[in-house]
């Protein structure tokens, strides 16, 4: 196919450590064709000479602010980029299709890592988790360790293995069976398992991939991913939603993948974070004016497994101005606030989900008159909770929650 004007057409080719012979034809036959080569260092030093092209170019750093730039030099020509694996599982061929256009692209795949570290171990590809490293903080993990899960970890080097090793031991998960694959489907392929408490510095390839057979240790209490997390497991000085209570209001605002949260007053967090936590796609901007508490909703998040959750520092409902319109909305403070509402319910999308909670007669008034004009569902929520009561056991009342949900048209 001869070259076209505009953009160019880029074909991406997975390719593994086994290089050049391991190529399926297609993916040499695309190579042949290309005028363009590009990669990394390491993946154009695969390809031999004599079946590259004539212009080759490697991946500046950073890749990301380059790419588009990169892109418009080769107007009408053919690209070949090679990719580590499947282009597009956690791969650059996502990037360049969200970037030129699916028409634009075309993704030749070589078996992903995780395909390989299957084949390896023994693991049905359906039965693990796959959590990427590269260019993300290892935290991202946290959510996904629980007992007897396998994982997948694609690395970004050879410091991965130590951070994951040290994670798992921190999480009380030591016992784990950690596996590290390195340079997988080449000649230098070399596999290892070690006890996770039990890592040293064993000089790993940076091309490598981290398997992990989860084990906790007896005393370990599991952090499920379902709203509801116990209250000591966030800092906070007060401003937490107890879990009960977080637990029904979550389930009230719906998570979904791909939909976006603002926790308005967020206090601690923990409405954004475990809204984050049910699944990767879910996102959340928690809102909180306080400095101190800003802060330490991001330890917060970033202790859970979600550091991708956005904090806002600032006062409602001006902080509010130029953020993503949101999917759900939930209120857990500053209900009195002139004009907070109003601008909550305004941003909803269509379809959107107001979740506000309320503790003081004030809010609750404010409550009632939103309900007489927009319907929706009052509830009146009171959690009781067994306590000491001298020699004896009694329940101990918590202060009842008012809550009220509606969904915008």
């Amino acid at each position: 196919m001869p070259p076209t004007r505009g953009p160019a057409m880029v074909t991406v080719v997975g390719i593994g450590a086994d290089g050049w012979d391991g190529l399926s034809g297609a993916g040499r036959a695309a190579l042949r064709a290309a005028t363009v080569l590009m990669g990394s260092r390491r993946q154009i030093d695969l390809i031999p000479s004599p079946h590259r092209p004539a212009a080759v170019v490697a991946w500046p750093t950073p890749l990301l602010t380059h790419l588009p730039g990169l892109m418009d030099e080769q107007s009408g020509r053919h690209v070949a980029v090679l990719a580590s694996g499947d282009p597009m599982h956690y791969g650059i061929g996502g990037t360049l299709v969200r970037l030129l256009g699916a028409d634009r692209v075309r993704a030749v795949p070589h078996p992903s890592a995780t395909s390989l570290t299957c084949a390896r171990l023994g693991w049905p590809v359906e039965e693990v988790d796959v959590i990427s490293t590269v260019g993300r903080p290892v935290q991202l993990l946290h959510p996904w360790i629980q007992p007897r899960r396998r994982l997948v970890v694609l690395s970004s080097g050879a410091h991965t293995p130590g951070e994951v090793a040290g994670l798992l031991t921190a999480r009380g998960y030591g016992p784990s069976a950690l596996t590290v694959l390195e340079q997988l489907g080449g000649v230098r392929e070399r596999i290892r398992t070690v006890a996770a408490q039990d890592w040293s510095d064993l000089g790993p390839d940076p091309l490598n991939v981290v398997a992990v057979q989860c084990r906790a240790e007896p005393q370990t209490v599991p952090l499920p991913r379902v709203p509801g997390l116990p209250d000591d497991t966030y800092q906070h000085d007060g401003q937490l939603t107890k879990r009960e209570v977080r637990a029904i209001t979550l389930a009230r605002l719906g998570p979904l993948p791909g939909h976006l949260l603002w926790d308005i007053g967020a206090g601690s967090g923990s409405i954004a974070i475990e809204w984050a936590r049910t699944h990767p796609q879910c996102r959340s901007i928690a809102v909180e004016h306080d400095p101190q508490r800003a802060r330490r909703i991001g330890d917060n998040a970033t202790a859970l497994g979600v550091p991708g959750v956005r904090v806002v520092t600032g006062a409602a409902p001006d902080s509010l101005a130029g953020l993503d319109p949101p999917d759900a909305v939930f209120v857990g403070g500053g209900v009195t606030t002139g004009g907070l509402l109003d601008a909550a319910w305004s941003a909803l999308r269509p379809g959107g989900r107001l979740v506000v909670n309320a503790v003081t007669l004030e809010s609750e008034a404010v409550l009632a008159d939103w309900y007489a004009r927009f319907g929706g569902d009052l509830t009146r929520i009171t959690i009781n909770r067994a306590a000491p009561v001298g020699g004896f056991t009694g329940w101990r009342p918590l202060m009842p929650v008012t809550q009220w949900v509606v969904h915008r048209p």
